[in-house]
């Protein structure tokens, strides 16, 4: 190392030229989201999509996607405000990839909203469903211990009173929950006498989802 580099004048300079926090802050800001903050934006989306194509919700996937879309949405917003303030020809020249994330969410929200993970989820297992359900024993629950039948890993199916009720392993947020198929319309959002304390809702068809509460 030379004197030169070595001298106190030296390390003034390349502590003057250190920038500070909030320098950096601003510098991150000012950039448009990146390789990292767009893929996470979308796994996170993908990951509420799985959540939301099981009856009943999953927790830990309800929890990994819940907690990273607060995180990148906080994220996000604050990157947006810096940037607002002191890098709008940054925002206008990479507007595709500021939109992006936003975009993202919309979709997946929409998709959330209208069922359609849980709906074609279902259909897509409609007939493996239907063929355990007619070599289900009608007097008693049958263990499935987590076999796949179409697209869910079961527990349990049960046959009575013409309904049929898939137990699906890990659904449910808080309570047990699955899938029920009924030859006739069952009443929704309501204790049904008989049922214990299970409330149905519809999916499409004639296929539901039960929630033990």
């Amino acid at each position: 190392m030379s004197a030169a580099e070595d001298s106190p004048v030296a390390k003034l300079i390349e502590i003057a030229h250190r920038p500070t926090p909030g320098q950096r802050l601003i510098s991150w800001a000012s950039r448009p989201p990146g390789r990292l903050y767009l893929p996470a934006c979308v796994f996170v989306g993908l990951v509420l999509l799985y959540e939301d194509s099981i009856p009943g919700g999953h927790l830990p996937s309800f929890l990994v996607g819940m907690g990273g879309g607060a995180l990148l949405a906080a994220m996000g917003a604050l990157r947006l405000g810096i940037a607002l303030t002191v890098a709008r020809p940054m925002i206008r020249h990479y507007w595709l990839r500021w939109v992006s994330a936003p975009l993202v969410a919309a979709i997946a929200i929409a998709l959330s909203v209208t069922d359609i993970p849980l709906q074609t989820r279902v259909e897509a297992s409609a007939p493996q469903l239907l063929e355990a359900r007619d070599t289900a024993n009608r007097s008693t629950t049958i263990p499935m211990n987590g076999a796949w039948t179409g697209l869910y890993p079961l527990e349990a199916i049960s046959v009575s009173e013409g309904i049929t009720r898939y137990t699906v392993q890990g659904a449910g947020v808080l309570n047990s929950s699955g899938l029920a198929y009924s030859t006739e319309p069952l009443p929704t959002d309501v204790f049904l006498e008989g049922h214990g304390g299970v409330v149905y809702e519809h999916i499409s068809g004639r296929w539901y989802s039960w929630t033990e509460y």
